[in-house]
């Protein structure tokens, strides 16, 4: 996690163009986010501030995060102390992982009031409180440590407030010149660097001391490192090496080797590097049932196709009964009631060779020739039943399969649209909602392309029929991975140019099973080629007349294209 005091100094320095702006709107899209919308010199902003264990951090956002109906009780809170107030200040507290956002605001008889937001990026101890500041009293909290849970400090309601304890290290920002010297008198490892400085991870140790290594005067590369990371960062910068993902507000230049991607600002950074992540698990949230209830019907599916391959294994036995019965009948004569069994010649062998036959001790001989007869008639229509019923099961098994790979890439409001689609189809019971609400149209998410064509992508099955159906038209560009569950891509335009093509196979090949696959292929066709068979489930569909692109799925690129919209 390179979310460390570095980043937060260099996240802190860039939010102070929020500083005298205005919070307008109070959002708290689920129990472990919360943004602030703010108005500031000009431009509306918002902030995200998140306690996730693994993808805690502060920035500003241009992602659109859907919010409950019903906001909870400390949204609620948040609203009624600081929505409408001003950003006094924002500051970062010893150099560690917590920013102080003071806000002047007015209470109910409008008496100004002074509240403090503190955000603790800390892993799994992440919090986000609201204090009184003139009293220093906690207002409330998203996770509440009661004394039992933590005896250093009590973070409930109307308690004091306490900081985090202190880590007794030097603050690389006041820490003397002489200092500096002695310590970097001997080599240091990146271990000792983060004992010694607050603020430093691994990753920035790492760093320094690289940099160090092409110098001679420590301490002016350590100035001027620090220095680097003043106002948002000089150079914000993604790095993919040896399959792992580093990130930092400057440029890491002891993993040149590695996949580089630099960004304009450490907000554009963070929503490249959370972007998908904290979006998969804001949908676990919502439906994890939805995923379990998916994952136990393909497994029951999967059982059942292999009791039908057995039982069609048994029923192709049917020559065999046919065989017997004529062979017996042929020989009816040759043998009598109380035998096992029955030697005759296969005149319908070429070779001419025996046979044996087993036959029932207590039948006759016509009976036990019938007795072959029934079992091949049964035998001829069971396969017949139970080659439907593989047919029906591997169908479902591969509806099922899509919808699961269509949870996994969901948005949260994609999430609901699926589930009334398994009620529509008698899979499933909708939970009773406290007012019925009438079922707004569903819709495909919309992405404008490098050269400004607008992309339409279908998320779930509903939106996937609605887009390719009703929205499109007739000459549109139609696009899905060729025999790989996926969503249904719409470039509106006849003849759209080659980067818009690209970029739109991109988007099909981002939004399927294949998403971290490369070469993914992709097949495109006019909408007015892609036909949907009488009685076929939700989003399946047949197309002719199609062409073939292999692309490499890229978040940036959808990152990208999104922010184009």
């Amino acid at each position: 996690m390179a979310f460390d005091g570095l980043f937060t100094y260099s996240i802190t320095a860039d939010l102070q163009q929020l500083v005298t702006g205005r919070i307008t709107k109070i959002h708290q899209p689920n129990a472990q986010e919360v943004i602030l919308h703010v108005r500031a010199n000009g431009k509306n902003h918002k902030l995200l501030f998140s306690i996730h264990s693994s993808y805690a951090r502060v920035h500003l956002t241009e992602q659109v995060i859907e919010n409950p109906a019903e906001p909870p009780m400390f949204c609620m809170l948040l609203r009624k102390h600081i929505e409408g107030g001003f950003i006094a200040s924002i500051k970062q507290r010893d150099f560690d992982r917590i920013i102080i956002v003071e806000i002047e605001s007015k209470n109910e008889i409008g008496d100004p009031i002074v509240r403090e937001i503190h955000a603790e990026i800390m892993g799994r101890h992440s919090n986000l409180l609201l204090i009184d500041q003139e009293q220093g009293k906690i207002i409330d909290s998203l996770k509440h440590l009661p004394p039992s849970v933590n005896s250093f400090r009590t973070v409930l309601p109307g308690q004091p407030y306490f900081a985090p304890p202190a880590q007794n290290k030097w603050n690389p920002l006041t820490v003397t010149d002489e200092e500096l010297t002695a310590f970097f008198a001997e080599g240091k490892t990146s271990k000792e660097l983060v004992q010694q400085l607050a603020g430093f991870s691994p990753l920035h140790a790492e760093e320094l001391l690289y940099r160090m290594k092409t110098t001679s005067n420590t301490l002016v590369c350590f100035k001027d490192f620090m220095a680097s990371f003043a106002n948002g960062g000089m150079k914000p910068m993604y790095v993919l090496f040896n399959q792992k993902v580093y990130f930092s507000p400057i440029e890491l230049t002891h993993l040149h080797d590695g996949d580089i991607t630099i960004y304009p600002n450490v907000h554009e950074l963070l929503d490249r590097v959370f972007f998908a992540r904290a979006e998969r698990d804001r949908v676990k949230q919502q439906a994890g049932d939805l995923e379990r209830w998916l994952q136990n019907e393909i497994d029951k599916l999967a059982l059942k196709t292999k009791k039908l391959t057995k039982d069609y294994e048994r029923a192709s036995k049917l020559d065999q009964f046919q065989l017997y019965g004529e062979l017996l009948m042929a020989n009816i004569y040759a043998f009598e009631k109380g035998v096992k069994e029955v030697t005759v010649t296969n005149y319908y062998s070429e070779t001419g060779e025996e046979i044996t036959i087993p036959v029932s001790e207590r039948k006759t001989p016509i009976e036990n020739a019938q007795s072959y007869y029934t079992k091949y008639t049964k035998a001829k229509n069971a396969l017949v039943m139970v080659q439907e019923q593989l047919e029906k099961t591997t169908d479902e098994i591969s509806y099922f399969e899509m919808l699961a790979q269509q949870v996994q890439q969901a948005s949260p409001g994609d999430i609901e649209e699926i589930r009334e689609e398994l009620a529509e189809q008698g899979y499933l019971k909708l939970r009773h909602a406290k007012k019925k609400k009438k079922q707004a149209k569903p819709e495909p998410e919309r992405y404008v392309s490098s050269t400004g064509v607008t992309i339409s992508v279908g998320k779930n099955n509903k939106q996937n029929d609605m887009l390719t159906f009703k929205l499109a038209k007739r000459t549109d560009i139609w696009l899905h991975t060729k025999d790989i569950p996926g969503s249904h891509v719409v470039i509106h335009s006849s003849e759209p140019d080659e980067t818009t093509l690209r970029e739109a196979a991109t988007l099909a090949a981002y939004f399927s099973k294949a998403r971290e696959s490369s070469s993914v292929p992709v097949d495109y066709t006019e909408i007015r080629q892609v036909k949907k068979p009488n009685g076929a489930k939700p989003g399946f569909v047949i197309y002719f007349e199609q062409k073939t692109l292999y692309i490499d799925p890229d978040e940036a690129v959808i990152l990208q294209l999104k922010k184009q919209s």
